[in-house]
């Protein structure tokens, strides 16, 4: 039986106020043939199926005319999306009744009274498969005791515990999750941290020993937690950012044999559009940055049929030039890129590689962590770091505020 692992797709996602549907189609029709040539039996969606609670209808229809086709080509294939911490749960479960006409199984929360719901049977011509579809957890779907340190962590047991009792012993599992399992490394500047009260203490002890196979989302990076080959994320299809632009995005390729996991193979995913930093590190002087502009080769990418890159610039902080904006306009005026604008960058950030945004409008871009930091550095300790008490609040306020949203 062959399972593709998939996560994060972030329909919908403009980048730097550059519209992605181009990018997200590339993807899908890659995806639609792959599950095509590789005979897949079931594919796995971890969360953020798009980059907003309020997805436009654009990003919607791309989603059903993607499971449409997926379907045509593929009359025996089950599909199984949860929702992520990006999603709208309400938005996910409304369309359940529509998709299950074509065996798409659609989780978009955990109900604590009833955990044997996000158990989904599938019956495959090469046997049978049990997902439990868990889907983004907050606070409030669990089952907690506020004055527990690590209220969450053991939350998340429970309900996984409380799903697998919904399961036969003699079938495969496959477990899906939408967290940050600890130990996972993160995007800088397009993840939002999850779940706090236990956050950074979330381990792969939480899935338990039932699952063959733990299938994950949220972190960008593909990556096996714990060193674990069976618990994995797949990362995103596409770079969220520029501080992923050198990741290599994929898809895992999961299959059993006798009931049990016995290969998992990653497909790499074509990337469409180039992702172009300069430089590639620290800050570069306005004349600095004009000699790589004008050294900018793009033949390369076009005789490699790709589509037009994304482009910023790191300018130092220091550089007091007032036309730099018209010089730098100069400079790209033959070049066919999507600009994405130019970061400042101080001398203090350039060994840690930190991005200060001369656009106040790019702030939004930054963790909130980053944010406090930058905030700690320049108004209170510019040496010491931020204390955990003080990370703590801020990430309980943010929880607060994230399950006002919901």
């Amino acid at each position: 039986m062959k399972v593709l692992h998939t996560s994060d797709w972030h329909l919908g996602q403009q980048f730097y106020e550059h519209s992605r549907h181009a990018e997200h189609q590339h993807f899908l029709d890659w995806l639609c043939d792959t599950l095509t040539s590789h005979q897949i039996n079931v594919l796995i969606v971890s969360g953020d199926i798009y980059h907003s609670s309020t997805p436009s209808a654009v990003a919607e229809q791309q989603l059903y005319a993607f499971i449409r086709r997926a379907k045509a080509d593929n009359p025996d294939l089950h599909i199984v999306i949860t929702a992520g911490n990006h999603d709208s749960a309400n938005r996910i479960e409304t369309a359940k009744p529509l998709l299950s006409q074509f065996d798409t199984h659609v989780v978009g929360r955990f109900d604590k009274h009833n955990p044997q719901d996000v158990v989904k049977t599938l019956n495959t011509d090469l046997g049978t498969l049990q997902v439990v579809a868990m889907p983004f957890l907050r606070s409030a779907d669990l089952d907690t005791q506020a004055d527990d340190p690590l209220a969450y962590q053991r939350g998340v047991e429970r309900a996984y515990q409380a799903a697998y009792q919904g399961v036969d012993a003699q079938l495969p599992v496959l477990a899906m999750g939408h967290l940050h399992a600890k130990g996972g490394s993160i995007s800088g500047d397009s993840e939002r941290n999850i779940t706090i009260g236990g956050f950074d203490a979330i381990t792969a002890g939480v899935f338990g020993e039932r699952p063959d196979y733990v299938a994950l989302g949220h972190l960008h990076k593909a990556q096996k937690v714990a060193g674990s080959e069976a618990i994995r994320y797949c990362g995103t299809p596409l770079p969220m950012s520029f501080s992923e632009r050198n990741y290599r995005h994929q898809v895992l390729l999961v299959e059993f044999s006798d009931n049990k996991l016995s290969s998992v193979k990653p497909l790499d995913v074509p990337r469409l559009k180039p992702v172009i930093l300069l430089p590639e590190r620290g800050g570069a002087t306005l004349d600095e940055l004009i000699a790589l502009l004008n050294e900018l080769d793009l033949s390369q990418y076009q005789s490699q049929g790709a589509a037009t890159p994304y482009l910023r610039l790191r300018l130092n902080a220091s550089d007091t030039d007032s036309q730099f904006r018209t010089k730098i306009e100069q400079a790209l005026a033959d070049k066919q890129v999507h600009f994405c604008g130019i970061e400042r960058v101080s001398n203090t950030q350039q060994s840690a590689d930190m991005p200060h945004f001369e656009d106040l409008g790019q702030v939004e871009k930054l963790e909130p962590v980053s944010l406090l930091e930058l905030a700690y550095r320049a108004q209170i300790d510019s040496e010491q770091a931020v204390p955990q008490a003080l990370q703590d609040c801020l990430m309980q306020v943010l929880a607060s505020v994230q399950e006002q949203e919901a």
